[in-house]
Parts: C-alpha cells; structure tokens; sequence
C-alpha cells in the first residue's frame, strides 16, 4: 500500500506544497520567474501579484495579462498562483472574473491578502467557487495572508476551513497595524525573530496550520542584495518557528531559500531507508541503527520524504517510486 493510505488512513492528507513562493509583479519579472521554473522545475512555487503589481488605472489590463500567462505554454508545471486584490478593494471582484474565469483550470491557488477575519476568506471563497465552478474548476485553493489583527484573531478558524491549503505570515502590515508601537526593527532581522508580539503571531500562525495539516509560510526577507541572509531567515523560521514554507520577492533569493528549507540529501536518504524497511514488514515496528519506529515516526519520515521530493532532492529508486504518479516532474536543483 501507499505510505500515505497506510499513515493517514481515513483523514485528510497533510497539505505539501515546495518550500519557496516566489512573488512576480511586472511582465518582466513574470516572465523571468516562468523560465527560471522551467529551468529548475517545479521546486519553487510561482505567484502573480495583482495587488501591488497592477499600476493604478490598470487593474483590468494587469490581470488579463496575468490570466494569459498561466494559460500560456510557458507555465510547464502549473504550479502559478495569483494574489488578487482583498475583499474590500474595487478591483476584487474584476480580479476573480477575469483571472479564475478564464485561468481557473490552470490556476495552482488563489492568494487572498488583508483579510480582516475568517468572515473575509468565507467571502472570497464563495466568489472563488462561483467563477471556478461556470469554468469547470471545482475547490480551487485558496492561501491566505494573516497580515491583520482580525486574521490573527481567527487564525485558527481560517486554518480549518477546508479550502484553504496555506496560511502566509505578512509581517510589514501586522508590524504597521500596531501604529508605531511596535519597532521598524521587527520587520526585518534580528528583530522580527525576537519581537514578542511578533514571534507570537508567527507561533499562533504555524500552530494554526499544522494542527488541520495545513502550510505556514514565512514572509518576505526585504535585504534582496544578501542572499547569506535570507538563508539565514528561511533556517531560522523552519528550525524554530515551524515553518515548511517561504516567500521570495527576488531571482536571487529562490535557492537560497530552497536549499535552506528543504531537507538535506542525508535526511531524505534516512527517511527513504526507514520507510522502506517498514513497507517489507507491511508497516509494523522495525529497528534501524539501534533505534524502534513505527507508524509515529513513519508519519513524520513520510512528510520529509515528500519535501525532499518537492524540493527536487534524489531519493532512492523504491522510494521515488512512490511518487511516479505525480502530475508534475520535479528535477534536482544545480
């Protein structure tokens, strides 16, 4: 049987999506990202961004322009997102007709920002659902960014709606929303790891996902010229804030973050080991290297194995095997 109907059975699987969000605004800058993805493959996740990519008057154009894109030939993998405007913007509504109407089937997810409580994202999907639904997509997903004190507040309501596959941390406008009471410093590093109310609201956010298997995803190191740093944020949000996920605003800082959120080629090669020697036994208790596992641990070794997997690390024949059936073709990172 496959590892996942033997870990999971009769529960929803824990979401995995690749470790790195990669955020395009310009045609530029979209185009780069799609050719960077067709050279690496799919172990970063592309999104579209209409909120603050659109120049002001030319919202409509914007997102027509993304919709062509992610229907284009360029888009190998469709693993493209789009971040739309927020609910209370003019432009919303434009942005779900144009782009799930005419992208919907090749559209990866939809990311909602602002929102101000799970009253927000309950709107936004039943516009999503709609237009999804008269252009034959059915349960597209939807992340969400927690950017606001109401979102925090139903952080863990917005992570159990089914729907919704990854919650995104937006610390420059929750840091904002605080109006001068929290320092400019926690937007960015040492700070935003050491800020009490701003380690809170990450610790709440990645607490939130995990318990309904959702993704965390980390926000955006702003320092797009040192790439030592932006390592160091993506380590440091994996190792001890939880987070599997994270975004990036330059070419630059995608293998970084890549590299430092995925798992390492010895861990992928542990965890393939262990899941081998139980699927001989049929899924009991085994011994390796002097130590007991069974399906426990099996759980937690099967969602390295498949962050290994999407992050392009080479596993074992068996092993990979257990993912043939993908629908997209991960290739190993230079």
């Amino acid at each position: 049987m496959h590892p996942s109907q033997v870990l999971f059975p009769g529960a929803q699987q824990p979401v995995s999506l690749p470790v790195c969000d990669h955020y395009a605004g310009s045609e530029k800058l979209m185009r780069k990202s799609m050719a960077l993805q067709q050279e690496l493959g799919p172990v970063f996740d592309i999104t579209f961004d209409c909120e603050d990519g659109a120049a002001a008057g030319n919202e409509a154009a914007h997102a027509q322009l993304v919709a062509a894109l992610v229907n284009s030939p360029d888009n190998l993998h469709g693993r493209i997102g789009a971040r739309v405007h927020d609910v209370g913007n003019a432009h919303f509504e434009q942005d779900i007709a144009i782009i799930c109407g005419q992208a919907a089937r090749r559209l990866a997810f939809v990311m909602l920002p602002k929102a101000g409580g799970v009253n927000d994202v309950l709107h936004a999907l039943e516009s999503v659902n709609r237009t999804c639904l008269a252009a034959g997509r059915h349960a597209l997903p939807l992340q969400v960014l927690i950017e606001t004190h109401g979102a925090l507040t139903d952080v863990w309501k917005i992570a159990a709606l089914p729907q919704v596959e990854s919650l995104s941390f937006g610390v420059m406008d929750f840091v904002s929303a605080h109006h001068g009471a929290i320092p400019a410093t926690a937007m960015r590093s040492p700070g935003q790891f050491d800020h009490p109310l701003v380690r809170r609201a990450k610790l709440e956010i990645a607490a939130a996902c995990h318990l309904h298997g959702k993704v965390a995803s980390h926000n955006v190191t702003t320092d797009i010229n040192d790439t030592t740093t932006v390592a160091d944020d993506a380590r440091r949000a994996a190792q001890e804030f939880g987070y599997t996920r994270m975004w990036s605003i330059h070419p630059g800082q995608i293998r970084p973050i890549v590299q430092a959120m995925s798992p390492s080629a010895e861990e992928a090669d542990q965890a393939a080991r262990i899941l081998l020697k139980a699927a001989a036994v049929q899924w009991g208790p085994i011994e390796h290297l002097g130590n007991l596992h069974d399906r426990a641990s099996y759980r937690y070794y099967w969602c390295i194995l498949q962050r290994a997997h999407a992050s392009g690390v080479a596993l074992p024949t068996q092993a990979a095997s257990w993912f043939a059936d993908d629908a997209s073709t991960t290739t190993t990172m230079q």
